[in-house]
């Protein structure tokens, strides 16, 4: 029998050893928190330097005319479908490179970069003749003959920069992946005036160029996507940082095993793109049949949605590379708390970027109106009540969005594809339909409809994450390529 003495003195210690441990959690979710901040910190501020860069092109745009603005804006639809489609099947560079660094595999390192450059360079053919044939694709789904021909010409400019966007976009993963995002930030940053001098000029043609409009527009475009890929080249291969890697070695050599492994894990991820693409597309073939000012309100919202989410797109790829890091190792309570954290940091960031959307509605509307605000005070009303129905969208899409980059950091990716095909159509455009036209809510049954797909499909990613992470073991780490 255990005396009463010894029962004193296994309690004290039992306690003792708990809140060892909870300081330990505590410690280690602290170190994580920081260097995920860390990490999405750069990666946030590229993508809102590059939403800068577009809305600069727009707002030069907007300045010659309604009608070309219209254009510029079907052209960038043809052109992000496509090219969205290439990002998805880029996306496994940076886990990839991830676990290559984690577990000091500098040869995968290098193959990972090179076969996404690779892939960068054969994508960009399908999408370039995609591109090309624009007009026609717009006529096919009723467009105007003039607009088609205006939106024709700015992706005359836009085709040839999709290889260097594609190419710096795997070399921007790599960089991520390698815990050293920030040159590209910097190449971001210095290309925002560059971008702006050069649409300026080509579109108005100053300095005795010609004057191009649209077509110089997307000329510009090309320009600052053909002298970042070169900077970030010359960074990955020159730099102190990343010589030591010497990308290029080999460059020639064709991995075929790598290129099998980067599409198996990269086109479900964009299909699954596509599907979300093409469900807010219906939403918004939704709100022009329910009227003209119920799709203004329909836009303003879902651009506000856009913004927020390139917030916590970079919060997701900071979440496949801290995952994947903790995966090299077979750290499994390392690769839950990683994606944990990521996710619980993107929550906190977008409810509070969320709170200022909601206090700030009626401005918002008004400064994407602007002087039409006066004359539409029905829009202006509809689109701040979609603020306040799509609060809950806006915390649920970058929960799915970081979820989702969590999962890529194990190399999962065909699962949330089917989650994605559930929640999103069969789901949420259902509820859309439903609510905005049987029940008769509107624009705002269109939203409700959204976020609850949406939070569905978030649901599903963080449950999916948790059972992996749980049951890690070595077998089920990425698969390691021997040279």
């Amino acid at each position: 029998m255990i005396s009463m003495d010894k029962m004193a003195e296994t309690k004290p210690a039992s306690a003792s050893r708990h809140a060892l441990t909870r300081r330990a959690a505590a410690h280690y979710f602290a170190v994580e928190l920081g260097e995920t901040a860390k990490l999405a910190l750069p990666m946030v501020l590229t993508q809102v330097g590059q939403m800068a860069m577009m809305t600069t092109d727009l707002a030069f745009i907007g300045h010659i005319g309604g009608d070309t603005l219209a254009a510029a804006a079907l052209a960038s639809r043809i052109y992000l479908v496509s090219f969205i489609f290439g990002i998805g099947l880029l996306a496994p560079i940076a886990p990839l490179v991830a676990q290559a660094f984690g577990a000091h595999n500098m040869a995968l390192v290098r193959r990972s970069l090179r076969m996404g450059i690779w892939s960068a360079l054969l994508l960009s053919l399908p999408i370039m003749v995609f591109t090309l044939h624009g007009e026609q694709m717009l006529l096919a789904l009723g467009q105007a003959p003039d607009t088609a021909r205006l939106a024709q010409r700015y992706l005359f400019g836009l085709a040839w920069g999709v290889a260097p966007a594609l190419c710096f976009q795997a070399i921007r993963s790599f960089m991520g992946a390698a815990n050293r995002p920030e040159p590209v930030l910097w190449i971001t940053l210095a290309a925002i005036p560059i971008n702006a001098l050069l649409v300026y000029l080509l579109i108005y043609g100053r300095l005795g160029l010609p004057r191009l409009e649209l077509f110089g527009a997307g000329l510009a475009t090309t320009l600052v996507n053909w002298g970042a890929f070169l900077v970030g080249l010359w960074v990955v291969t020159m730099h102190r940082l990343f010589r030591h890697y010497h990308v290029l070695a080999h460059l020639w050599r064709f991995d075929w095993p790598l290129m099998r492994l980067l599409i198996v894990i990269g086109l479900p991820i964009s299909i699954a793109y596509l599907i979300g693409y093409g469900q807010f597309s219906a939403a918004t073939l939704l709100a022009g049949m329910i009227s003209t000012s119920a799709l203004a309100a329909h836009q303003i919202t879902l651009q506000v949605a856009t913004i927020l989410l390139i917030v916590s797109s970079g919060i997701s790829t900071a979440a496949a590379v801290r995952v994947g890091y903790a995966a090299s190792r077979n750290d499994g309570p390392g690769v839950k708390r990683a994606g944990l954290v990521a996710i619980l940091l993107g929550i906190v960031v977008i409810a509070i970027l969320t709170l200022a959307v909601i206090a700030a509605r009626f401005e918002i509307v008004e400064l994407f109106l602007g002087e039409s605000a006066g004359d539409g005070d029905a829009t202006v009303a509809l689109a701040a009540k979609l603020l306040l129905v799509g609060a809950s969208l806006f915390i649920t899409d970058a929960v799915e969005s970081i979820a989702a980059g969590s999962l890529r950091g194990l190399a999962d990716t065909r699962v949330p594809l089917l989650f994605a095909g559930l929640a999103y159509w069969p789901i949420g455009f259902s509820f859309s339909y439903v609510l905005s036209f049987k029940i008769g809510l509107g624009a705002i049954g269109i939203w409700i409809g959204l976020s609850i797909g949406t939070a569905i499909y978030a649901g599903l990613l963080v449950l999916r994450f948790q059972i992996l992470a749980n049951r890690l073991t070595l077998d089920r780490a990425l698969p390691t390529l021997s040279r």
